[in-house]
C-alpha cells in the first residue's frame, strides 16, 4: 500500500506472505469507506478551489525548479539569495549538512518523479537526458551513506519506476532502456563498501571514488552512526535488487536491520539514537520518534508493505507498541531514556517528528494522529513554520525552519484518511506561508529565524522531492494524475517504488526470528483492514471532536501539565516531587529532599534525575535569556518588494527595535567606509540608513559618526570577506565602556555575505530601500503586484555574478574589536545524518554549541508562569547578593549530587544533540 493508498492497518491478522494484490485491494476499499463516513458530514472545499490551488502548486514548482535549472544546474543545489548553486568545496563549509553534496546534480535527480506526479511528463523525459549525459558519480567526494541513499539512489529508482511506466504508455520515454537504472546499480555498488563491518551496520560516510578505510578516501575512521542512517536502506536496496536480480544489496540492508533489531533495549524494545557500528553498543541511549531514529521505524512498516515479510511488520508492531506506551504523551511525542522509559530525556521536540501522525495513519491508529498534527498546526500557526524544535511549552528552542517537507506529509495521510475537508485548509495555509515568507525572486529561501522572518540561502532538494509532491497530491483528483498513485509506495524522501516488486526477483530466505523475543497485546492489531465504525464513530465530527480541546493548547494555556506525571514517582500520602522551577538554595527542606534522591529508592533516583535535567535547562534558559534575539534587515524596494530577508546581530546600545516601531529608509555608504571618523558625504546618508565596514574602531564610534551626519540607522558589514550568518554566531555589538545613552538610532550588524547582497543591489539599481525590525514584515500586496519573477531573475542573476565567496574557514572570534560580543547563531538542519556543530565563540569565553545557548522565546504573551516565577527568584537573589548570579547560587549542589555526574554527563549530551 502506498502511502496515498493510506494502508492504515498492517495489523496482525494479515495473512502471512499474502498476496499483495489482496492487501492492496482491501486497504483501497478501507480508503473508500473512510472518506465517505467523513464527507457525509462536512462542507468540502469546492473542485474549483482545489483545482485553483493545484494549479498554484504548481506554479510554486516551476518558480522553484525554474531557478535551479537557470542559476544553479548542474550544482547540487540552488543558493536562492545570491543565485547561484551550491558547489561542494567552493563555499564555506556547514559542515554535516554539506554531505548531502556529491557534485551529482542533487536536485535534479531529487525531482525527477515529481516532475511525472505533477504530469510534466516533457520536463521529465528532458530532465532524463541531462541526468543521463551530465551526471558523475565516480567523483572524489565523501558524502552521507544515508542522504545518498534516500535523495540519489532512491532518485534513479523513482525516476526508472515512472520511465517505464511512460513507456509502457507508449507516448514518452520510447527510446528509454534502463539507464537509469544502470546508474542506480553503479551508485549501489559504489556504496557497498560501507558495509565492510563486523556488525553490518554501514560507516556514515563513504569517498565515491574511493571507498572506506583507503588514505586517499578521508573517511572510514569513523565509529559511530544513527539508527535512522543505519535502518533507512531496506527500500532503496531491495527496489534494486528486485529490479536488477542482484540480491546482494537486499541482503546487506537486511542484515543492518537484523543487527539494530538484536540490539534494541529488550525490556522497553526502544532503541537508541546512535550506535557504534563495530560493537553494537548504544552510545547515544535516548530514543524518540524525531531526528535520529525517524526512518527506521518507517521503513519497517514500508519494508512489509513492498517486500511482504510478515517479520518486518512484527518488528514494527513491537517498537510501536513501546512508543505509544512510552514516548506518546498526547498531543506530545517526547524523548526517553532506553533503560529507564518512564523518564523523560529532554523537554523539546524536534520538527522531523512531524511525520509520524503520517505513520500512524499507515499504521491505523487515527486518534493519536489527529492529535499530534493539530498540536503540531498550531504550532506553526503561531509562527508560520513549524520551528526545527520548540519545547514542550512550546517556545521556541531552536528557531530555523529549512522547509521541512514532513508536516505536509502527515496533512496529505491525514486528508486521505479522513476526507476532511479541514486538512485541505491546513494544505492551503501551508501554501501561503511559504509564498508569503518563503518566496524569493530565484525559488524559496530557508527560514534561518521563524521569530524574525529572516532568509538561509538554502533550498534543500528534499523541498523538490517532497514538499510539491504532498501538497499537490492532496488538492489533486485521481484524474489530474496521469498514473494511478496506489500502485506505488512513498520512501522516505517520497520517490516511487512499484508495489510489484513484492512479486519479483523474491530470492532473499524470510526467517521469522521476531517472534521469540515479541509478547504483545493483539488486541491493538487485531485488524487488517481497520473498520471505519471503529476508527470513526458514527458522528462525522469525530476529527474535530479530537482536534477542539487542542485548539488553544499553543494559544492560551501553559501545558507543562501535559507531560504525565509518572504513577511510579507518587506513593500513597507522599509529597510530589520537588520541580527545579520551584528550588530554593536556602531552602533547607529542598536540601534535604535532594540529598535522598538517588539513594532511598528507583523512584527518588529517577524523582533526581528528572531534577538535574531540568536544573540544567533552566540555567541555561536563564543564559539564553540574556542576550538579544537576531534583527532582520528586510529589503524592501523593487525588484525585492520584501522577499528577501537578511539576519542582522543587534547591538546593545541605540534604538531597541524590539519596543519601537521599525526604521525604514534608503540605505547610502559612508565616507570614509569604516565610519571612524567624521563623515565627508554628510548629505549622502542624511535622512538614510548609511553602510558602514567592521574594524579600525569602536561600534559605539561608528554610530555616533553617522548619527550626527544625519543617518537614521545604521549597518556595519563585516570586512572579511566570505564570513556569513549561514556558518559564523551571529555578533551582538557592544558599546565602548562609556555611556552610550547619546546613541538614538538603529545599529545592526551584516556579515560580509549578506551585506554583498545589498552592496550588489546598489550597484544594479541605485536605489535600494531596507526595513531594520526585530522581524520581518507582511509584503505589500500593491508592491508584490507589481512583481515580474522574469525580470527578477534575470537582474539578481546579473547581482550574484558580482558576489564573491570564499572557502576559508570563518574566523569566529574577532581579534579587530575587544569590546565586540558573540551571540549564537541558529543551528544547521538537523536529519538524521545532518547536524551542522559550527560553534559559537565570544571573545571572552570558551568554545560552545549554538544550540545550547540559544534563546528560547515564548510563542505568546500568556504563558508566562514560568517566566514570572524564575523572575522574582532572580530578583530576589540579586537584591540578597547583586554579585552573585543564579548559576552560583546552585553550585552547592554539585557537591551533594557527585555520584550523578554520569547522567548529567548523558543530559548536556542530549542538549547538544550530537547526532
Amino acid at each position: 500500500m502506498s502511502k496515498a493508498g493510506g494502508g492504515r492497518g498492517c495489523g496482525s491478522s494479515v495473512p502471512q506472505r499474502a498476496p499483495w494484490s489482496l492487501v492492496a485491494a482491501t486497504a483501497a476499499f478501507c480508503l473508500v469507506s473512510a472518506t465517505s463516513v467523513w464527507t457525509a458530514g462536512a462542507a468540502p472545499m469546492s473542485r474549483e478551489e482545489r483545482q485553483k490551488l493545484g494549479n498554484q502548486v504548481l506554479e510554486m514548482f516551476d518558480h522553484a525548479y525554474g531557478n535551479y535549472m537557470e542559476h544553479a544546474y548542474p550544482a547540487d543545489e540552488l543558493m536562492p539569495l545570491t543565485c547561484r548553486g551550491r558547489v561542494r568545496g567552493q563555499e564555506p563549509s556547514r559542515g554535516d549538512v554539506d554531505d548531502a553534496l556529491g557534485k551529482f546534480s542533487l536536485t535534479l535527480i531529487d525531482s525527477l518523479d515529481t516532475l511525472v506526479v505533477l504530469n510534466k511528463t516533457k520536463e521529465f523525459e528532458d530532465a532524463v537526458r541531462k541526468v543521463l549525459r551530465d551526471v558523475n558519480l565516480d567523483n572524489d567526494v565523501v558524502v552521507s551513506v544515508f542522504e545518498t541513499n534516500i535523495r540519489v539512489l532512491g532518485g534513479l529508482l523513482g525516476g526508472h519506476s515512472l520511465a517505464i511506466m511512460l513507456k509502457e504508455k507508449g507516448e514518452y520515454m520510447q527510446w528509454y532502456n534502463d539507464e537509469l537504472l544502470q546508474m542506480a546499480k553503479q551508485l549501489g555498488y559504489k556504496l557497498l563498501p560501507a558495509f565492510n563491518t563486523t556488525s553490518g551496520l554501514p560507516y556514515p560516510r563513504i569517498n565515491l571514488k574511493f571507498g572506506v578505510r583507503k588514505p586517499e578516501a578521508r573517511t572510514g575512521t569513523e565509529t559511530d552512526t544513527c539508527t535512522a542512517c543505519a535502518g533507512t536502506l531496506i527500500l532503496e536496496f531491495a527496489a534494486l535488487s528486485r529490479f536488477t536480480g542482484a540480491t546482494i544489496f537486499e541482503e546487506y540492508a537486511r542484515k543492518a536491520l537484523d543487527f539494530l533489531w538484536e540490539k534494541r533495549q529488550r525490556s522497553s524494545n526502544l532503541v537508541g539514537v546512535t550506535i557504534n557500528i563495530h560493537t553494537g553498543d548504544w552510545v547515544r541511549k535516548d530514543s524518540g520518534v524525531g531526528a535520529g531514529i525517524d526512518s527506521y521505524y518507517e521503513y519497517l512498516l514500508k519494508a512489509y508493505v513492498l517486500l511482504g515479510d510478515d517479520s518486518f511488520l512484527e518488528r514494527f508492531n513491537t517498537h510501536y507498541d513501546a512508543i505509544m506506551r512510552y514516548i506518546s504523551q498526547p498531543p506530545l511525542l517526547l524523548d526517553v531514556h532506553i533503560h529507564k522509559p518512564m523518564l523523560n530525556a529532554r523537554t523539546w521536540m524536534d520538527a522531523l517528528l512531524a511525520f509520524f501522525p503520517g505513520l500512524q495513519v499507515l499504521k491505523g491508529d487515527i486518534r493519536p494522529a489527529i492529535e499530534t498534527h493539530e498540536m503540531l498546526y498550531q504550532v506553526i500557526k503561531k509562527h508560520n513554520f513549524l520551528p526545527e524544535a520548540f519545547t514542550t511549552d512550546f517556545r521556541v528552542h531552536w528557531a530555523q525552519h529549512p522547509l521541512r517537507p514532513e508536516f505536509a506529509e502527515s496533512t496529505y495521510f491525514l486528508y486521505k484518511a479522513t476526507g476532511d475537508p479541514y486538512y485541505l485548509e491546513v494544505g492551503k495555509t501551508l501554501i501561503e506561508n511559504l509564498n508569503k515568507y518563503a518566496r524569493v525572486p530565484c525559488g524559496f529561501a530557508a527560514m534561518k529565524d521563524v521569530r524574525t522572518g529572516s532568509h538561509e540561502d538554502r533550498m534543500d532538494s528534499f523541498f523538490l522531492a517532497e514538499m510539491f509532491k504532498y501538497l499537490y497530491l492532496l488538492f489533486a483528483d485521481k484524474e489530474d494524475i496521469i498514473f494511478d498513485i496506489e500502485d506505488y509506495i512513498f520512501t522516505t524522501e517520497a520517490h516511487l517504488l512499484p508495489l510489484w516488486l513484492s512479486t519479483t526477483n523474491q530470492s532473499i530466505s524470510k526467517k521469522n526470528t521476531t517472534s521469540e523475543y515479541t509478547e504483545l497485546d493483539d488486541s491493538n492489531f487485531d485488524w487488517s483492514c481497520p473498520n471505519t465504525q471503529i476508527l470513526f464513530p458514527n458522528d462525522p465530527l469525530y476529527a474535530q471532536s479530537i482536534r477542539e480541546p487542542l485548539k488553544n493548547v499553543v494559544d492560551k494555556s501553559c501545558p507543562r501539565g501535559i507531560i504525565r506525571v509518572r504513577e511510579e514517582s507518587f506513593r500513597s500520602g507522599a509529597k510530589p516531587p520537588l520541580r527545579a522551577r520551584d528550588f530554593m538554595a536556602t531552602n533547607p527542606e529542598h536540601l534535604e529532599i535532594l540529598k535522598k534522591m538517588g539513594a532511598a529508592s528507583s523512584i527518588d533516583a529517577e524523582d533526581g534525575l528528572r531534577f538535574m535535567q531540568e536544573m540544567i535547562e533552566l540555567s541555561s534558559q536563564q543564559q539564553k535569556e540574556q542576550q538579544l534575539p537576531p534583527r532582520a534587515v528586510q529589503i524592501v524596494s523593487h525588484p525585492f518588494f520584501g522577499r528577501v530577508v537578511l539576519t542582522a546581530g543587534p547591538a546593545q546600545f541605540g534604538l531597541d527595535l524590539s519596543k519601537h516601531k521599525e526604521t525604514r529608509g534608503f540605505v547610502a555608504s559612508s565616507k570614509p567606509y569604516n565610519g571612524c571618523s567624521e563623515l565627508t558625504n554628510p548629505e549622502a546618508v542624511m535622512g538614510k540608513i548609511a553602510l558602514i565596514q567592521r574594524g579600525q574602531c569602536m561600534f559605539a564610534e561608528k554610530a555616533r559618526h553617522i548619527q550626527n551626519a544625519g543617518a537614521i540607522g545604521g549597518i556595519v558589514i563585516d570586512d572579511n570577506e566570505g564570513s556569513s550568518s549561514d556558518t559564523a554566531p551571529l555578533f551582538q555589538m557592544a558599546g565602548d565602556g562609556k555611556d552610550t545613552d547619546d546613541i538614538k538610532i538603529p545599529m545592526l550588524f551584516l556579515f560580509s555575505k549578506e551585506g554583498s547582497i545589498i552592496l550588489d543591489a546598489i550597484r544594479e539599481y541605485e536605489e535600494v530601500e531596507v526595513l531594520l525590525s526585530d522581524k520581518a514584515k507582511d509584503r505589500d500586496p500593491e508592491m508584490e503586484n507589481e512583481d515580474q519573477p522574469s525580470s527578477e531573475n534575470d537582474s539578481l542573476n546579473q547581482s550574484a555574478e558580482q558576489i564573491t565567496s570564499s572557502s576559508q574557514e570563518v574566523d569566529l572570534v574577532d581579534q579587530k574589536s575587544p569590546e565586540e560580543s558573540s551571540l549564537n547563531s541558529q543551528p544547521e538542519s538537523l536529519s538524521p545524518a545532518d547536524t551542522d556543530k559550527a560553534a559559537s565563540v565570544s571573545p571572552s569565553e570558551q568554545i560552545s554549541n549554538p544550540m545550547e545557548n540559544h534563546e528560547i522565546t515564548s510563542l505568546d504573551g500568556e504563558c508566562t508562569d514560568l517566566d514570572n516565577q524564575l523572575q522574582e527568584q532572580s530578583e530576589t537573589e540579586e537584591d540578597s547578593n547583586p554579585n552573585v548570579s543564579w548559576g552560583k547560587k546552585v553550585q552547592p549542589i554539585d557537591s551533594i549530587l557527585a555520584d550523578w555526574n554520569e547522567d548529567i554527563e548523558a543530559f548536556e549530551m542530549m542538549e547538544k544533540d550530537e547526532l
